[in-house]
């Protein structure tokens, strides 16, 4: 497994800084971020390679659902029998997602990523 160093220079620090920080309002206000956001970001910004994006991607997307979840919550706008199955629907596809990450090519990760968005805008 490749070590990458991580960079603490000014410039670096700022650059990724703006990233979460970007992220982290979209996600606020549209509840995305992680995928749509932060993935192309670390891929063509940051060069990291697919799968260190998108698990990265992932871990970051934590403190941001947690906190827009709480405002969500205290103003009662989430529908809890939605939001209950959709989060097991999402737990048994992120399970399923994990083992297979390492199998999937750039390229079909991409077509993937593609096929879904055309459904999405149908």
């Amino acid at each position: 497994m490749e070590k990458r160093k991580i960079k603490f220079s000014i410039k670096d620090i700022l650059k990724q800084s703006i990233i979460g920080f970007l992220a982290g309002v979209i996600s606020g206000l549209f509840s995305t971020g992680g995928g749509m956001i932060l993935v192309p970001a670390f891929i063509y910004l940051l060069k990291l390679d697919n799968t260190k994006a998108r698990g990265t991607s992932v871990f970051c997307i934590l403190p941001m659902v947690v906190t827009s979840g709480i405002f969500y919550y205290k103003e009662n706008y989430i529908e809890w029998n939605i939001a209950i199955l959709c989060a097991i629907g999402g737990a048994i596809g992120g399970y399923i997602r994990s083992k297979i990450v390492k199998k999937i090519t750039r390229k079909s990760f991409e077509n993937c990523f593609y096929d879904i968005f055309s459904l999405c805008i149908i």
